[in-house]
């Protein structure tokens, strides 16, 4: 099975936060779309790793995923290591996304410091998609090139390359997020994740002039041959 996109996340709910309202629309334009979660997010305040389970299965099934992997490189242990890259490239070499959606691979500093899975999610699929193109690693598969890794979960300090308006799939979007009960709508939690979710998509649609944007970053240039395209 090959996808056109695919979003990868070190925890259920990372992907759906940062890209789900691209991921709707990228299948409402008829491209197949994935989420690959590296871990169960045991380590999470709330809820258990079968029931995060549960919540990710069913924000896919809202999202209309084509595909979803479920990894196990451990909550709060993950890193960006041998292993690792071997695994993400051969489901890359497997899946043969043209996209990859990935955690932004560096942090802010104190405070602002992004959440350690992250930024070692992120390293990780970058290094794994150099390894997907190596003919001679342990890697089941033939070499595959991506054609573009965009980064999400962007620190407050790094500003989006570009941002996709999801104005007329927020509410599908916030829906998958919601899905997540145990992250965002845990009366355990003081804090109102929700608010600040939706907060950061109208952030992002204000850059563009539009109601709710998602951001991302490019890791570097791309190869234009028609300046139209970045209009159109």
């Amino acid at each position: 099975m090959e996808v056109d996109i695919i979003s990868i996340g070190a925890h259920p709910d990372d992907a759906e936060v940062g890209t789900g309202g691209v991921l709707v629309k990228m299948k409402k334009l008829g491209y197949s779309t994935g989420i690959i979660y590296l871990t169960q997010g045991e380590m999470g305040t709330g809820g258990f790793p079968e029931l995060r389970k549960k919540e990710a299965v069913r924000a896919a099934k809202i999202l209309g995923v084509d595909l979803v992997v479920d990894l196990d490189f451990g909550d709060c242990r993950l890193e960006d290591n041998y292993k690792y890259r071997l695994k993400i490239a051969e489901l890359i070499r497997k899946f043969k996304p043209r996209v990859i959606l990935a955690p932004y691979p560096r942090g802010g500093h104190g405070k602002k410091q992004s959440h350690p899975d992250h930024l070692a999610a992120g390293k990780i699929v970058v290094n794994a998609a150099n390894y997907a193109m190596l003919k001679k690693l342990p890697i089941q598969g033939e070499p595959y090139q991506v054609s573009a890794i965009f980064h999400y979960l962007l620190p407050t300090e790094v500003p989006p390359t570009f941002v996709v308006d999801i104005t007329d799939e927020f509410d599908i979007w916030t829906e998958a997020v919601k899905a997540h009960k145990s992250q965002f709508q845990n009366p355990a939690k003081q804090y109102d994740y929700l608010w600040f979710l939706e907060s950061m998509v109208r952030g992002y649609g204000n850059h563009i002039g539009v109601k709710y944007g998602q951001g991302f970053s490019i890791g570097e240039p791309m190869k234009i041959e028609n300046l139209f395209c970045l209009i159109e």
